[in-house]
């Protein structure tokens, strides 16, 4: 009885022993599926072609077969992530932030470059927009206010988007905070109605917050710029920059379909980093890490126009390619800048 007691035990200690071992790097065996969550942004129809692409060349590289999961929430890809219940994700830098703090196996792979081809101009914009006919309602002397977005119906894109929510946020708390009214305004307190905006809603995608704004349910919107290329057109002044006028344009796909020819200003644009390819080691192991690397920065991969659409073609892709956009091995540091947003 006692040999039999003392075997049940040790059986328990490494049952215990191995489910409190998740999040240490390497810890897990490899499979023969390679599974590629996707955000809500890249779920859609028009993506088809770039994540079977991406598909296709990251199976050939490992021998592999590619699983796309598809996702309808922020939330719900990063969990998938976290939970070590996929190999491979494109993401957003603050959403890779949080998914790192909670399992540091989780790691970057690669992010697109900038036109130069290098790290140095690897950026794209946070957009604020209000609906050009009602541009004036968020003017003060001829020029945009923040002030002017107290008391509106807001959209954010999801409380983990970077360009859809922190990067906004910040500058609104930035903003207020320096009011009394508002002096101790936090992230909680935009994404409740009734503190800073009489409604907030979420778009769920920065597709999903643009169309909120357009088809009249929010009066400002947060999205980002690469998000709605596809979908929309420069109808006046500058490319990423204050005034900016955009236009929806002609048989642009869902969901803009339902709001073709609606225009928006921006009232602002703020640089962000690029988006990250992320991994979880603990999933995909070294040998596949590697070998998926190789692949995603490789020339084969840049010159792909089902990933990388040439600029001005009608075709959607992942990326547009305007330079020498490519995707480069990125270092978790790189991504600090984000980090020290929370701070």
């Amino acid at each position: 009885m006692k040999t039999k007691l003392v075997l049940v035990l040790l059986l328990v200690f490494t049952v215990l022993l191995t489910a409190c071992s998740g999040g240490n790097s390497g810890s897990a065996k490899a499979d023969d599926v390679i599974k590629m969550v996707w955000y809500p942004n890249e779920s859609g129809q028009d993506m088809k072609s770039s994540r079977d692409e991406i598909g296709r060349m990251v199976s050939e590289a490992t021998g592999k077969e590619v699983e796309h999961q598809l996702t309808t929430d922020y939330s719900i890809a990063i969990e998938t992530l976290v939970n070590n219940n996929a190999d491979l994700a494109f993401t957003g830098a603050q959403a890779y932030v949080e998914a790192n703090k909670r399992n540091d196996a989780v790691r970057t792979i690669a992010v697109k470059t900038g036109e130069s081809g290098t790290l140095d101009d690897a950026m794209y914009y946070s957009w604020l927009a209000v609906n050009k006919d009602e541009q004036d309602k968020f003017k003060e002397n001829g020029e945009f206010s923040l002030d002017k977005i107290a008391d509106t119906r807001f959209s954010f894109v999801s409380n983990s988007s970077t360009s859809g929510f922190k990067v906004p946020a910040a500058s609104i708390i930035d903003h207020f905070s320096q009011q009394d009214e508002y002096a101790d305004l936090t992230e909680v307190d935009l994404m409740e109605s009734g503190t800073l905006f009489s409604q907030v809603l979420f778009g769920n995608s920065h597709q999903g917050s643009a169309v909120n704004l357009l088809s009249g349910n929010a009066d400002v919107a947060a999205f980002c710029d690469t998000c709605v290329e596809d979908y929309v057109e420069l109808a006046d002044g500058e490319e990423n920059t204050e005034g900016a006028v955009y236009t929806v344009k002609e048989g642009a796909a869902e969901p803009f379909n339902t709001v073709e020819g609606k225009e928006f200003t921006l009232m602002n644009a703020t640089p962000v980093l690029n988006e990250p390819f992320v991994v979880n080691m603990d999933v995909i192991g070294q040998e596949d890490f590697e070998k998926v690397q190789e692949v995603l920065t490789s020339v084969e991969f840049a010159n792909n126009e089902k990933i990388f659409a040439p600029e001005g073609s009608d075709q959607n892709a992942l990326f547009t390619k305007s330079g020498d956009e490519r995707l480069l091995p990125v270092e978790d540091e790189w991504y600090d800048p984000i980090r020290e947003m929370a701070n």
